[in-house]
């Protein structure tokens, strides 16, 4: 029982805060240091030097839309749909919204003469329309010329 009364009568001894404390002020200094360097942009590139990129845009200048009339086209009789309206506009330079606008009739031309010529289950596929819109554009860039035509906007693509 000697031993007993021995263990119970002396303390456990107690572990040092000697580490805890190295441990504490190390990572407090380290993550300072750490926030410092990338707020300051010494680390992962600077974020004033990104800011100052960033640039207000000016005035769009240099572009121009020409309108184009509606089409409607008579659809197969087999299909679900009776007609197609189509109504588009040509994004173009602007230096040469006159000579697009002057060769609308053969634009419309060709545009007619193509969704004619398609199969009507491609019109009336829903993720065929840039498809569709690819085409119709090469088409036209062929009629206008290369560099007057820069894009196809479709505002009205309608089956009924």
């Amino acid at each position: 029982m000697a031993m007993a009364e021995a263990s119970l009568e002396e303390p456990p001894k107690k572990r040092s805060k000697k580490p805890l404390l190295i441990g504490l002020v190390l990572a407090l200094v380290l993550g300072g240091g750490g926030f410092y360097a990338t707020f300051s942009g010494l680390i992962l590139g600077g974020a004033e030097e990104h800011a100052e990129e960033e640039q207000v845009p000016g005035p769009l200048t240099g572009i121009a839309f020409v309108p184009l009339e509606t089409i409607v086209i008579s659809l197969a009789p087999d299909s679900g749909s009776e007609h197609l309206r189509f109504t588009a506009q040509l994004e173009v330079a602007d230096s040469a919204a006159a000579d697009v606008t002057t060769l609308a009739p053969r634009i419309l031309d060709v545009v007619n003469s193509y969704l004619r010529a398609i199969d009507t289950a491609s019109i009336e596929d829903p993720h065929a329309m840039a498809r569709l819109r690819a085409q119709m554009l090469r088409r036209i860039q062929v009629v206008t010329g290369e560099g007057r035509v820069r894009d196809l906007l479709i505002t009205e693509f309608v089956l009924n």
